[in-house]
């Protein structure tokens, strides 16, 4: 929904409590694939990718399950979006500032004695925390399931809380672009919805982590027992059909109904 032209405005609307600062304009009219420099170089794959006032390039993320190594993977896939400007540039100078925006549903280890559900980061001397050695590269982790615990009723707030589950928010009072996000969502038929749930969830297997990574033969994760049922139980939670969990899993119909 916020990666589609002509839903500029939502994708705005987003940006715009998360960043909290002035957003103008959104172009997402961007490639979300960025280019390979050398045949066996990991391809980097974005869920949303924006240029926002013509100057910052964005990437937003949706991850559901908890995965290996997932910081790792943030700063790879901001960095391959930085060195990607350069390309075009050829001039240090006329490098855009990249930020990465990763929504997930789960709690990090790492960050569980942070009282907040966002924590934004960038590079800063060790001892002297509040020195920045630049604001060129920032990312921003959206711990969804602390939204309960740590809401106070901002803006940003009501978007975590509509994007976790958009049918249990009061929208008489939301932001028109919120509103309008609910509308585009409602218009959405249910088949494509499956469908849009079913390729997440085949985009986050076989994208985010690659094959190997992942630890996946063939589509069929190779995980613990314990890995296996959390995701057939997030699976079963966005109402993605059951033999796709199946497939995803290799989880049996009985097994994945008890969950």
């Amino acid at each position: 929904m916020f990666g589609y032209t002509g839903n500029e405005e939502i994708t705005k609307g987003l940006l715009n409590a998360i960043l909290k600062e002035e957003v103008t304009e959104v172009n997402l009219n961007c490639n979300t694939i960025l280019e390979r420099d050398l045949y066996d170089d990991k391809l980097g794959i974005l869920d949303i990718r924006a240029k926002v006032n013509n100057t910052v390039d964005i990437n937003i993320e949706m991850q559901l399950v908890d995965e290996k190594n997932i910081e790792k993977r943030v700063v790879f896939y901001l960095s391959k979006m930085y060195a990607h400007n350069l390309k075009r540039s050829h001039n240090y100078s006329e490098l855009n500032k990249c930020i990465s925006i990763l929504f997930i549903d789960f709690e990090l280890d790492k960050l569980k004695e942070i009282p907040k559900y966002l924590t934004k980061w960038n590079i800063r001397e060790e001892t002297y925390g509040k020195i920045i050695l630049t604001e060129v590269l920032e990312f921003y982790i959206i711990e969804m399931p602390k939204i309960n615990r740590y809401s106070v009723n901002t803006l940003l707030d009501t978007w975590v809380k509509f994007i976790s589950n958009s049918e249990d928010l009061n929208m008489e009072n939301a932001d028109e672009s919120i509103k309008k996000a609910k509308e585009v969502l409602d218009e959405i038929s249910e088949d494509e919805h499956e469908q849009y749930l079913a390729h997440l969830r085949e985009k986050y297997i076989f994208e985010r982590q690659g094959i190997e990574e992942a630890g996946f033969d063939k589509g069929v994760i190779q995980g613990s027992r314990k890995e296996k049922c959390e995701i057939a139980k997030k699976m079963k939670e966005n109402n993605i059909d059951i033999e796709i969990i199946i497939k995803c899993t290799g989880l049996t119909k009985e097994e994945i109904e008890k969950l």
